[in-house]
Parts: structure tokens; sequence; C-alpha cells
């Protein structure tokens, strides 16, 4: 996920694809230190079977500043961005940025308590393309787990979504996020992996959905700033694409996920992304065909997929800069779905 243009991952990736059962489910700066606060508990999140994700940012960068109040109703799961490293391994924090026009923090949770109310998901984003959280022992995993739980707690948030785009290793990150999982059973849990980390099922982030499907909200790939990849069928898609977005979903529906844990992540207009944005009738499209076999491109998919979650946008600042086409057309399209 970015603030700025990312770079472009270029070149091909040889996916192997291997067969797998479908079990049932269920970029930034803001770091810094934190006073304990009185422990608040999240509202029971209740994601809609077909569900927009938009991330939200605790930043400026030339994108409309919003409060979370301001965030388009057609978002049903809202990705605070961005909690960041501290000095302890694996922790993370998290700090209102002063740009962003806020009072206090109790005026940024009531706005948390009044999206809940109104039947959406806060969601507290770790990374991002400037992030550094690192988890890659069992003591860094358990930081992760004890930091992202206490400001779940302490914030309200209904759960986490992992944007490392600097690599993760899949036993440690599944280990923190099943602790997580324990303490709040109803957490919320999304992805955002580059293309090129769900290329097999065999890449550490595709271990780790695979690891905690039994909880797994959705991946919601970022289907941007990434140049050709391999679709299911084996042939080179080029981003920017119908067939890229529904041959990429693919390897995911067919290598172990429930269509329920994926969505399409796109950016909101050409100036969130370096490369990869697409018209809201492209994301349509796509959804058309994985969920219905219609509006397809060249490549058609074997099956549907009807149960797929849904879209993801960067960001819902983005969004607003660009007259909230994504929210207006893609989020009434997904909310459409069968």
């Amino acid at each position: 996920m970015t603030g700025l243009p990312a770079r472009l991952l270029a070149g091909l990736t040889a996916a192997v694809l291997a067969s797998a059962g479908i079990v049932g489910t269920g970029t930034a700066q803001a770091a810094g230190t934190r006073s304990p606060a009185p422990a608040t508990s999240s509202a029971p999140a209740a994601v809609p079977r077909h569900a927009v994700t938009g991330y939200w940012q605790n930043f400026d960068n030339g994108a409309t500043v919003q409060k979370l109040k301001d965030v388009d109703d057609a978002y049903d799961i809202i990705a605070v961005s961005f909690a960041d490293a501290t000095g302890q391994p694996g922790a993370v924090t998290f700090r209102l940025d002063p740009a962003v026009g806020y009072g206090s923090t109790d005026e940024f949770k009531a706005d948390i308590k009044a999206k809940q109310a109104a039947g959406k998901s806060v969601i507290l984003s770790v990374g991002g393309e400037r992030g550094a959280v690192s988890v890659n022992d069992a003591a860094s995993a358990k930081n992760f787990a004890d930091s992202v739980s206490g400001l779940m707690d302490e914030y309200g948030f209904n759960g986490v979504d992992i944007d490392l785009e600097n690599g993760l290793h899949s036993t440690y990150m599944t280990q923190a996020l099943k602790s997580v999982h324990d303490r709040h059973g109803d957490v919320v849990v999304t992805m955002a992996p580059q293309t090129i980390d769900m290329q097999s099922p065999q890449n550490e982030y595709f271990k780790t959905a695979l690891g905690i499907k039994d909880f797994l909200t959705a991946v919601n790939m970022q289907y941007y700033n990434s140049g050709s990849m391999n679709g299911c069928d084996g042939k080179v898609y080029s981003q920017g694409t119908v067939d890229f977005l529904t041959a990429l979903a693919c390897i995911q529906l067919e290598g172990g996920l429930d269509p329920s844990q994926v969505g399409i992540g796109v950016p909101a207009s050409a100036r969130a992304a370096g490369g990869g944005h697409v018209a809201p009738s492209v994301v349509n499209a796509a959804l058309d065909c994985l969920t219905r076999g219609s509006n397809c491109g060249s490549f058609k998919p074997s099956r549907t997929y009807p149960g797929l979650r849904g879209a993801m946008t960067w960001s819902t600042n983005w969004d607003a800069a660009n007259g909230n086409a994504f929210a207006s057309q893609v989020g009434a399209h997904v909310h459409g779905l069968p």
C-alpha cells in the first residue's frame, strides 16, 4: 500500500499451483509512544457477505484529508493506516497525525464507535510501503500479538490488517495472529499482499493466509504497482486489465482460500499508485466474471465463485479526491453481488 508512487515489481514469476481443499470461514507515517489508557471493548464485527474495504490515511500526502466520520458509507471495513514499528522487535504502536485534524484521541475513538454503530468494522493496518515491522521469531510474535491486542482494547479497533511489503515469516506471523484471535474471538483479520506474494500457495504470505483460514476475513491483494504476472492458467497478464484481476484472483480461489476470503484491491485513482489503476467499470466486470461468469475478458474461470468477498481500494482519501467514484460505483456493485 502506498501514499506515494511505489516501486514497480517488474518481470514474471513462475507460478506453481497446488490444488487444495477449500475451507469455510469466518503507507505511512504515524509512529510514536502512547500512554496507557482505559481499555475499551470493540463492537462485535459483522462483516457483510460482500464487503468493501478502504484504507484511511492517518497522514496528509496530497489526497483529501478526512476524519473517520467523513469516510463514505459504502465502506464496510475501514483500515486505519498505519500502525508502525517500535524499538521492541515485533511490537507496533499508533499515534494520530496532527495533520488529520483531530482535537483529541477521544474524538477519534468516538468516530470509531460511531462507524461501528453504523455496522462498519474499523481495523488497524500494520506496515505499508515504508513499514518496518518484523515478526520472525517467537519473541517478536508475542510482542506483535500483545501490542495489537492492546491497541484493539485501547482504541476499540475490530481487528488488524497485515500490509507488510518487505516480507514476512509465515510460521511466526501465523502464531501471532492466532494469539490475537485467542484474545479477541470476533477479530477481523485482513491482508494486503503484493501480487508476487500470492503467486503460489508455497509463498510466505499465502502460507500465512492458509494458516489462519479458520478466522481470516479477507485477502485484498494489491493488483497494482506490479507489472505483469502469471495467472492461474499459466499465461502472463498485464496490470490494468480485467484479465489481470480475474486470472490472479483465480490463483487464490483455487489455491486453498474460500471465495469469502478473496477481494480485489485497486487504487482509487491514477494518483493513488504508481500503476495499475483501472476504471470502476473494470473492477465491476472482474467481479461479475468471478461471481457470475459474465463480462469476462479473454480469461474465463472454469467455475464461478458467488461467495467472493468483494473489493478494496487505496484509499478512502484518494477516493474522496476522485469524487468517491469507487465508493459509489464499485461499492454499489459489490453490495449487489449474488
